[in-house]
């Protein structure tokens, strides 16, 4: 069992890929609760959910929002975890939000639209109504965290950072001055690195991924289940097929239907679906759904899939004719 083909890293496991000035105080997140005495300032690197956690951590410990500066090299569209409870006493409720995700995509003509009609439905949040996200990596908050991160309002968006010096923050896109006293707080390690995806099952080997996209946990159940249901390699790797780590906004339409895919394919199993309704990881307890509603929504999902695989296929002409 291979679980370290991901290369999943968080800040304390590596140093930072920018410059830092030997006067500069940085730290990784880790670090926070055993600081004595609270910073004149803070700064968190990063706008990934590690970012998201460090300045909540923050505000939650009394940091006023006028003492936090936030690095922000991409805005990403964000899931609202109220939408994405496992078990299957959220039945009903999954399949509300899966129905309603599926009406979005069949109305929306553009990508633009969709994203739209998204976020009206609450099934994708943004932290600033006025910047449009380009990055979607599933970092995941509540509607009460997200009110808390509008707080903080010094939201510096120029890029990724290159250097932080004594006096100055280098970015890609500018130089900001630095504040005195400033603690920073590095974020920025990948924990959802992209790796090509690879067979799951190979002889006695398994090489763990996720398969329903950033569901690590789920996904390794299912695996298992797999593992000691089926006998040939070539079945359990048709009916576990690895989902590529999301990053930009069009990676949502390609999670969607990734997962779309490896629904319909489980729905030929039935004893894949009784497994999903049994277990309290899952958010797709569709087997358990009354014959009529199960038949509508898998009916849906094969024209969810069809309208994305056109969305994105209209996106990649737009980019080639851009680049030519």
């Amino acid at each position: 069992m291979d679980a370290t083909y991901m290369n999943v890293t968080v800040p304390a496991m590596c140093p930072p890929k920018y410059e830092v000035a030997s006067v500069v105080r940085l730290i990784t997140p880790n670090q926070l609760p055993a600081l004595d005495q609270q910073a004149p300032h803070y700064t968190v690197v990063g706008a990934g959910k590690t970012g998201i956690d460090a300045c909540l951590w923050l505000l939650q410990h009394g940091v006023d929002p006028s003492g936090i500066t936030w690095i922000m090299p991409r805005d990403s569209w964000l899931l609202d975890r109220a939408q994405i409870q496992p078990g299957p006493e959220n039945a009903a409720s999954d399949a509300e939000s899966f129905t309603a995700r599926i009406r979005a995509v069949l109305e929306s003509p553009t990508v633009e639209e969709l994203f739209q009609r998204l976020e009206a439905g609450g099934l994708l949040l943004r932290l600033s109504s006025d910047v449009t996200p380009t990055a979607y990596r599933c970092a995941t908050v509540s509607r009460t965290e997200l009110e808390q991160l509008r707080r903080i309002t010094d939201i510096v968006r120029h890029g990724r950072v290159r250097r932080i010096g004594a006096d100055a923050v280098e970015l890609d896109g500018a130089t900001v001055p630095a504040r005195p006293g400033t603690l920073y707080i590095d974020c920025t390690a990948d924990g959802l690195e992209a790796r090509p995806v690879m067979p799951m099952f190979s002889g006695s080997r398994i090489t763990l991924q996720a398969l329903v996209p950033c569901q690590q946990v789920f996904s390794a159940a299912f695996v298992a289940h797999v593992e000691a249901t089926f006998e040939d390699d070539a079945e359990k790797n048709r009916i576990c097929v690895a989902a590529p780590h999301p990053n930009t906004a069009l990676d949502w339409l390609r999670s969607s239907a990734h997962l779309d895919d490896l629904l319909l394919r489980w729905s030929a199993e039935r004893g894949l679906l009784e497994w999903c309704d049994a277990s309290r990881l899952t958010k797709y307890s569709i087997g358990s759904l009354p014959d009529e509603l199960r038949t509508m929504l898998f009916e849906g999902l094969h024209a969810e899939r069809k309208q994305l695989q056109q969305l994105l296929a209209h996106e990649d002409q737009a980019v080639a004719v851009v680049v030519n």
